[in-house]
């Protein structure tokens, strides 16, 4: 009556295609979480009147395992029109699995003669021994209790511990889009509550540095328009001067230490896309600056001599001024290379010893000394890797859908997980993606439903601006790619802890063992090779350390 397959956690499973069953084994180490998924499909509806069903575990370990629903998506816009071959569905719009939903207390419910599967993780905390685990998933009919179909597997768990994260990770948290799509004031109780919710989510996946709006960043917002202010330091002229409030900064950081925040990207100073004007500044309940302010213009160049000494104080007497990060301007490009450093110059004096980075593909801004912290996008990456410039960070968004990994919903899992790879192997220090929880049209237009408008009304590829769905209450729910990155994030830092046990030189062979080296563009694409790695380095894991321990 029911068919049930073990799935690997990059299987993506549509309603009418048969998955591939994968070897019911999985590994792991303490502290991370091992993924897999559980496929079911209701074989003959003509024998059956009840379609609900109740999921039963046995194992040892069944206390450290959380399972969650795949649900399925609207995907309209599955890729941009020059996109490469290498997508699911051959780019076809339709149903994408997406959302990891809680199993809601009435059960499962199946589908007649359709596919659908269940998401289950598994983290070890340090007492737990290593070895075999077996489990035993059953989906038992809900009223009449009978067994109706089970399926096996074993997790073996490696005696070593995952290590700290060191890539600096950010996915830009839009503080506006939660007080909009929640209908609550910015900054009210229920706001400041919500938005801990949802960077709590964000650091438990391996996001380690959180957007701050010290003042409301001007990012993706048309020319002319401004997006709703959510501005944490207060501004008030006096004097023919300017003073600062920082009890709303100062609430932020601490919330964010709680949740586990190590890094703090502080607002872009300037517009994006060429640094040509001020962001929006509010003082004394008015915008005083924004579009009609010229970005060198002489009343921001003071307000900024004002603001910037202030603002680093703050970060230096709350303990975070060496984990702060600063932008100019996002994504500039060749023609506003003069614009963005006269910009930068207003601000730079101020800045001694702070990080400045930004997004960027032309490498002239580094050649000229500009940046000297470059974020290229994927595809650009090349020159700036051939340059060995020291701290290199990446980044990709919207327009990077040709040949490079990604995280759009219509990317098999092998694609957006082959990141951790790349990554490891070309040493990248930050990681950087636009879209966290954007929950607009493109320029911020208005307020979309992103459980129904995965593109953003035809703005990205479906799944590119948010990787958490507003769920009930101001929860956050998770989404398979933001699993799937942080399982990227996992297999970066096991082949760390590889490489400590042995040498660099090691993990790269592991790397390059497949049919092609790993470059960012050009990398082995089947599940079996990105799932083979990672067995492969824990093998190596767990052999080194046995070995240590004999000798």
């Amino acid at each position: 009556m029911l068919e049930l397959r073990i799935l690997s956690p990059i299987a993506k499973v549509f309603p009418l295609d048969a998955p591939q069953a994968c070897a019911p084994r999985f590994s792991g180490l303490r502290g991370e979480v091992v993924s897999f998924q559980l496929a079911y499909r209701l074989c003959d509806p003509a024998e059956v009147e009840r379609y609900f069903f109740r999921l039963e575990i046995d194992s040892p370990v069944r206390e450290h395992l959380h399972v969650r629903r795949v649900k399925y998506v609207p995907v309209r816009m599955p890729a941009l029109s020059n996109a490469d071959d290498h997508y699911l569905c051959e780019k076809r719009p339709g149903l994408y699995p997406d959302i990891l939903e809680e199993i809601p207390p009435h059960g499962i419910r199946a589908i007649p003669g359709q596919w659908e599967s269940l998401w289950v993780d598994f983290r070890a905390d340090d007492a737990l021994e290593a070895g075999d685990y077996p489990v035993t998933l059953r989906l038992v009919e809900e009223e009449a209790g009978t067994l109706e179909a089970s399926a096996s597997l074993t997790i073996h768990l490696i005696d070593a511990k995952l290590p700290p994260q060191t890539l600096v990770h950010t996915k830009w948290f839009h503080t506006d889009c939660l007080a909009d799509y929640y209908g609550v004031p910015v900054f009210s109780e229920e706001h400041w509550r919500i938005t801990e919710n949802f960077v709590r989510c964000a650091v438990e996946h391996g996001i380690n540095t959180i957007l701050t709006p010290t003042h409301t960043p001007p990012l993706d917002t048309r020319v002319g328009c401004y997006r709703p202010a959510v501005q944490l330091v207060d501004v008030t002229r006096k004097d023919g001067g300017y003073r600062f409030g920082f009890d709303k900064l100062d609430r932020w950081v601490e919330m964010c230490r709680r949740c586990g925040v190590e890094y703090y990207e502080i607002a872009h100073l300037f517009t994006q896309w060429g640094a040509g004007f001020a962001p929006q500044i509010i003082a004394d309940g008015e915008r005083i600056f924004g579009w009609d302010t010229p970005a060198t213009g002489a009343e921001y160049a003071a307000f900024l001599d004002a603001y910037l000494p202030a603002l680093l104080d703050e970060l230096e007497r709350l303990g975070v001024a060496d984990r702060a990060i600063f932008h100019i301007s996002d994504e500039p490009e060749q023609k506003h290379l003069d614009g963005y450093l006269a910009a930068k110059a207003l601000v730079q004096k101020h800045l001694r010893g702070q990080k400045i980075i930004d997004a960027l593909s032309d490498p002239a801004f580094y050649d000229s000394g500009a940046v000297e912290h470059p974020v290229p996008s994927t595809d650009h990456i090349e020159p700036f890797l051939e340059r060995k410039i020291p701290g290199l960070w990446a980044y990709y968004c919207i327009a990077q859908g040709v040949d490079v990994s990604n995280l759009f919903t219509a990317m098999s899992g092998a694609r957006t997980r082959i990141l951790g790879a790349q990554l490891y192997k070309f040493d990248i220090h930050g990681f950087l993606q636009w879209g966290y929880n954007f929950y607009y049209s493109q320029y911020a237009d208005h307020l979309i439903n992103p459980w129904l408008d995965t593109d953003c009304d035809g703005f990205t590829p479906a799944g590119d601006a948010y990787q958490v769905y507003p769920g009930r209450d101001g929860q956050p729910v998770a989404s398979m790619r933001l699993m799937l990155v942080h399982q990227a994030l996992q297999d970066l830092r096991a082949m760390q802890l590889l490489e400590s046990l042995s040498d660099r030189e090691t993990v790269v062979r592991l790397i390059d063992a497949g049919p092609e080296p790993v470059r960012f563009a050009s990398y082995p694409r089947d599940d079996a090779y990105v799932l083979g790695l990672r067995e492969a380095v824990n093998a190596q894991i767990e052999r080194r350390l046995s070995a240590a321990a004999q000798d």
